[in-house]
């Protein structure tokens, strides 16, 4: 595999990374920032001055970091996801139900781990951190200041997976894995706002055209051993659900099963994995289980216009039950332009940069299984967090080539851009 040499090039800080300026709402929507909903003039005025960060889920550790969003990336403090982790494991283990599916989470999806934070979030003011914590069954939220529990909301199901924020950042949806159904909630308060059913394994949530549809894609039955394409029928259910983000009224259900039958790509899973949108919605960026590289769907003609194999690395089994829950690659964010996608290559240990026109690849930076991709909150880096090594990397978009490393907690997952209050240096409580 010709992967790029590891050494960082050096690079300016001048503390122009550290802000958002001038970014546009499909700049923000690409890089996942939750911006404060308007509350009129006079709350504007009395409201806490807030800084742009970044959240880094350590799933195996239950914790958040918070690390600048550009430059450096240096860490700021850690938040504990889990200050109820006590009473959360009582009520477990009283439930011969709930302990069941807590020791499997752990002997399956979580490599013999707890996982304690999947996806998270800030709620709008910056004072709130909200993070799904697949092992208990729930969403929380927890204050960054005191660091205690705020509100919680148990899922059905008893595990909680990938979030995704609505674009004014009042609402998160949540996928409940195991119960097949989808919530969205009062980001403040946790209040169940509506609900709805999806395939086996719902998965990754993406809110489109400026928060009007929700698309969900399940990804079924991933923690089996029965990955030969000849069990495949044993995967469950799995589609994309595309609902009213008001109504949460399904519109529309795609199965890229005869999608990509059409395309002449009968090989491939139609598990929808990590997915991206190009800034008009007209395009969406997919990875599928135990495939290194991507698709291409054109959303208004309903079929895949184009795939991109991506490398492997020799030192990669194709054994696909070696991959971790049938993913060979699992990660994708794209610039805020939409010039360039950049993917997580989670088996094949690199993350490389691709040019969206040609989709051709820059440079395969080594990366340690490197588990999600997202945009820094300047726009400028794709940063993958590397759950093989635990720290997140940043990767120029513009030239492909490593900018910064920094070291976090164990088994970094989810990394979402945040804001929190200007004066926050940890938790006091």
């Amino acid at each position: 595999m010709n992967v790029a040499s590891t050494a960082a090039r050096s690079r300016s800080h001048d503390g122009r990374r550290r802000r958002l300026r001038g970014v546009t709402l499909a700049a923000v929507l690409a890089a996942g920032v939750v911006m404060p909903a308007s509350a009129g003039t006079a709350a504007a005025d009395t409201a806490p001055a807030l800084r742009d960060v970044m959240f880094v889920g350590n799933n195996w550790d239950g914790t958040a970091d918070v690390i600048e969003p550009g430059g450096d990336y240096s860490r700021i403090g850690r938040i504990n996801v889990v200050p109820d982790k006590s009473k959360r494991l009582a009520a477990i283990y009283l439930n011969p139900v709930n302990l069941a599916v807590y020791l499997g989470i752990r002997a399956t999806a979580g490599e013999g781990h707890d996982q304690l934070v999947d996806d998270l979030y800030s709620t709008p003011d910056g004072r709130s951190l909200v993070a799904s914590r697949p092992s208990f069954g729930d969403v929380v939220s927890i204050d960054v200041t005191t660091g205690k529990v705020n509100w919680r909301f148990a899922v059905a199901g008893y595990r909680s997976d990938h979030m995704a924020v609505s674009p004014d950042g009042t609402k998160v949806a949540v996928s409940a894995s195991l119960g097949k159904v989808v919530y969205v909630l009062d980001i403040e308060t946790g209040r169940q706002l509506g609900k709805f059913a999806a395939g086996d394994k719902p998965h990754e949530n993406v809110w489109t055209e400026g928060g009007k549809y929700i698309w969900n894609m399940s990804i079924g039955n991933v923690e089996t051993a029965l990955d030969d394409p000849l069990m495949d029928w044993t995967k469950g259910d799995r589609h994309i659900t595309v609902v009213d983000a008001n109504t949460f009224e399904v519109v529309r259900t795609i199965d890229m099963r005869a999608r990509l039958d059409a395309f002449g790509r009968k090989d491939l899973s139609d598990a929808v994995r990590p997915a991206v949108f190009s800034p008009d919605f007209s395009k969406l960026y997919f990875q599928v289980s135990y495939f290194n590289g991507f698709l291409e769907y054109d959303v208004a003609t309903d079929r895949i216009t184009r795939v991109k194999t991506l490398p492997k690395n020799p030192a990669t089994s194709d054994d696909r039950t070696t991959f971790v829950n049938d993913s060979r690659h699992h990660g994708m964010s794209m610039s805020p332009d939409g010039s360039k996608l950049c993917v997580a290559g989670t088996m094949d240990d690199y993350a490389t940069v691709v040019d969206r026109d040609s989709l051709s690849e820059g440079p395969l930076v080594p990366v340690s299984k490197p588990y999600w991709a997202t945009v820094s909150g300047d726009g400028r880096d794709c940063v993958v967090s590397e759950s093989g090594a635990d720290q997140v990397t940043a990767i120029d978009f513009a030239t492909g080539r490593k900018v910064a490393s920094v070291t976090v907690g164990d088994h970094p997952q989810r990394v979402r851009a945040a804001r929190i209050p200007a004066d926050w240096n940890g938790p006091t409580g």
